[in-house]
Parts: structure tokens; C-alpha cells; sequence
């Protein structure tokens, strides 16, 4: 059996800004846990935030987008799996590892569904909860189009796996789910975090760059913040994050103690000594990381039904949840300034990380997975007949779209 895997990033993963950053490591991780020989290859450019494989063992390629050089290096390296990260890049690179490494698996990890965060946003914008009317756009194609092609596909939420199988009808031999990961042995025993009364302020923390975000924090301090500021004056929220704008900035008011404070090396700074964590998420998709990671550090939060999404019922949630935003002000000004309240919402978050995403356990069935379709390869691929005939059809305008970018790239490199 091929043990040998090229991972094509669409970026170098940033896991110490971004949940995708950390889910990209995560599988890094299991691929060496099992013995794999690992690739990894971007045409991005790396910057301060991008992870350092220096400690690990893996081998890093330099590529380009729409040059046939990448035909000669994948079809030298023959490997046996090819994950690709995100539709964009399956898109860029999925013919040319078909065409050159046909046995080759290949493996898509959605991170989150692209199309589904997108018609949340359009939603959002007209100030529509229904989403499902704006679900058919040009994106939703384009990535229900790449999962189909894939022999099968990383689903990081319960909810979108069940979207997939019941709205595209897409066979679950497709699917894999796939959250993110907790090692049990790792998760911090709430005893030894800081106490309630040891803990202060309100907190957030993610991407700038990521559009859920931006909003969420917009939102937060335009229509949440200064109802709790009202009621808690000596309260402070601090907004961390990489890749801060000059927009993000101008939101920071001292005398209404809201502070963008940017990119910070260690996450559990930004949590462990925080009282309460707010994300008030109004449009999105996937698993939200930093919400994961306040339970990790016994941080009760209050967040929407998007928020909450994917990763538990708004019932059994560390904190609350709801997308009334008068009703979000209300429930963080008690769940700060009620103990009871506040220790069973941090008790709720430690079971949340123990029963729904032991690490072990998804391991163990996505070893199994690639194994059978391995050995199975030929009978799993002609079961996917609307697969074949997307890679016969689709393919061939990006196949030949690249060829045409590159024969310009090379007519001016001549020119010059």
C-alpha cells in the first residue's frame, strides 16, 4: 500500500490564527502518527504567522499555479493520497493529479462548506435569516462539483454532512466526518485554571481577515457591548486576533473599555484569565475554534446558533446561546455575574470536549477509511458516476484554462 501523501495547501497553515491553520496541522499530525511519508506544497507565499516544519518530519515543495512543472514533480513523487486544501485548490490541481497519478486518492478537506457560509452572508447583508434562498450561487457549484470528484471529503460539522447528503444528495461513501480534534489526555482539569473570582473582563478572538469575524465584532461593539457596558461599567472587552485593519482599530474606545488588541503568540493568554468569552457569529459555517478552545480553557461563552453549530445542542452549551442581541447582552451580564451560573457553564464545556471530539477515536475510523477505499478504489470510484463525469467534463475548461494562463505567462516572459 502507497503510504506516501502530498498535501496542497491553499495557504502555509497559520495554526496559531486561524482554525483552519489548526485543522491543517491536525491531519499533518495524523499522517505522521501513522507512518505516512509526508508532502507538504503551496504556491503561497509564507509569511511570520506560517507554521515552521522544521521540528516535524516533512518535506515542503515549491509549486506554481498553472505551470506544468507541478505535472513532472507529482508524477516523480507517485503518491498514494493527495489531500487538497479546500475546493480552490482541487480546482487549481485535481486534473493534473488525475491525469498524472490516476490511482492516487484524492482526498478534499473542506475546512468549512464555502457555499454555505457565503449564502449566510448574502443572507446577513439583506437582513434575511433564510439562507437556504440565496444557497444557489455560482460557489455552491463550484464545491459541490469538487466533492463530487474527490474519492472522499473531510466534513468538519455534523450539520453540513447531513446539508450535503439530503440537499445534494451526495452518497455518504463521500463523506467523512471529521471535527476538530481534542486529545482527552490534554484537556486542562478545571481545578488547576484560574477560579471565577480570579477571572475578569470579556473576550473574543479570531481572524480579521475572515469575514464572520469581522462582522461578529462589529456587531459586538455597535449593538452588544454597550447594553453590558451599561450594566458592568468596570467590565472590559478585549478583541484579540491576527491581521487587525485600520477599521478594527478605530472600533477601540477607552472610555468604553473596548480594546482591539490584535495577534497574541500564546491562545491561552487570551482565555485563561477571562471570565466570559462573546461571539456573536451571524453568518459562518464549520466548527468555530475559538469557541472549542474557551472550553478548553474554562472559559464560559455566549454565542449564536451559528456559533454553537456543529459542535453542540444550545441546551448543553458552556454558557448560551441566541441571535437575539438584546437577549445576548442580558445572558453575559448574569452568566458574568453569577458563579453558579458560570461553574456549571464551564463544567458543560469540559464534557462537550471529552464525549464529542476524543481524537483516538476519529483517528482510528479515518485510518480505516482510507485504508478500504485503498483497496477498494476501482468499485468505490465506479459507484460515483456523477464523480466521472464532472472529472470528464468540468475538468477540462480548468485543464485548459491553465494551459492558456501559462502559454500567456510564458509569451510575455519572452517579450521581457
Amino acid at each position: 500500500m502507497n503510504k506516501k501523501v502530498l498535501i496542497i495547501g491553499l495557504i502555509w497553515p497559520e495554526p496559531e490564527a486561524t482554525a483552519a491553520g489548526t485543522r491543517m496541522i491536525q491531519l499533518i499530525s495524523f499522517f505522521l502518527s501513522h507512518k505516512y511519508e509526508l508532502y507538504f506544497a503551496s504556491a503561497a507565499a509564507r509569511n511570520n504567522l506560517s507554521f515552521s516544519f522544521e521540528a516535524l518530519d516533512v518535506k515542503c515543495l515549491s509549486i506554481e499555479l498553472n505551470n506544468s512543472d507541478f505535472d513532472s514533480q507529482i508524477k516523480d513523487l507517485d503518491p498514494g493520497i493527495v489531500l487538497f486544501d479546500r475546493f480552490l485548490t482541487e480546482e487549481q490541481y485535481g486534473w493534473r493529479v488525475q491525469e498524472n497519478c490516476p490511482k492516487a486518492i484524492r482526498v478534499l478537506d473542506t475546512e468549512d462548506l464555502h457555499f454555505l457560509r457565503k449564502s449566510r452572508e448574502i443572507g446577513a447583508k439583506k437582513n434575511s435569516s433564510d439562507w437556504q434562498n440565496y444557497i444557489q450561487n455560482d460557489i455552491t457549484k463550484r464545491e459541490i462539483a469538487s466533492i463530487f470528484r474527490c474519492d472522499v471529503s473531510l466534513i468538519i460539522s455534523k450539520f453540513e454532512v447531513s446539508l450535503l447528503e439530503k440537499s445534494f444528495q451526495i452518497s455518504p461513501s463521500l463523506l467523512f466526518y471529521l471535527p476538530l480534534l481534542v486529545d482527552s489526555i490534554k484537556i486542562k482539569k478545571m481545578i488547576e485554571l484560574p477560579s471565577f473570582r480570579e477571572r475578569k473582563h470579556f473576550m473574543t478572538i479570531g481572524n480579521f481577515k475572515h469575514k464572520p469575524n469581522w462582522d461578529a465584532v462589529r456587531h459586538l461593539r455597535q449593538n452588544i457591548w454597550p447594553t453590558i457596558s451599561k450594566q458592568l461599567p468596570q467590565s472590559e472587552m478585549h478583541v484579540f486576533g491576527a491581521y487587525p485593519t485600520e477599521a478594527a482599530k478605530q472600533l477601540e474606545s477607552k472610555k468604553e473599555g473596548f480594546f482591539i488588541k490584535g495577534w497574541i503568540s500564546d491562545k491561552a493568554d487570551a482565555f485563561t484569565n477571562y471570565k466570559v468569552c462573546l461571539a456573536p457569529l451571524r453568518f459562518g459555517a464549520g466548527q468555530k475554534g475559538k469557541l472549542l478552545d474557551a472550553m478548553h480553557y474554562g472559559t464560559p461563552s455566549v454565542t449564536t446558533s451559528i456559533g454553537a453549530e456543529g459542535i453542540a445542542e444550545p441546551e448543553n452549551w458552556n454558557g448560551f446561546v441566541t441571535d437575539n442581541e438584546q437577549e445576548f447582552a442580558e445572558i453575559a451580564i448574569r452568566l458574568y455575574s453569577n458563579e453558579a451560573i458560570w461553574l456549571n457553564a464551564q463544567n458543560a464545556g469540559e464534557k462537550i470536549l471529552k464525549t464529542k471530539f476524543d481524537k483516538k477515536q476519529f483517528e482510528r475510523e479515518l485510518r480505516s477509511k482510507i485504508e478500504n477505499i485503498q483497496l477498494e478504489l476501482n468499485e468505490h470510484r465506479s459507484n460515483n458516476f456523477i464523480g466521472s463525469m464532472l472529472s470528464h467534463h468540468s475538468l477540462q475548461s480548468t485543464k485548459y484554462m491553465s494551459k492558456w494562463i501559462e502559454s500567456k505567462n510564458l509569451s510575455n516572459d519572452k517579450i521581457v
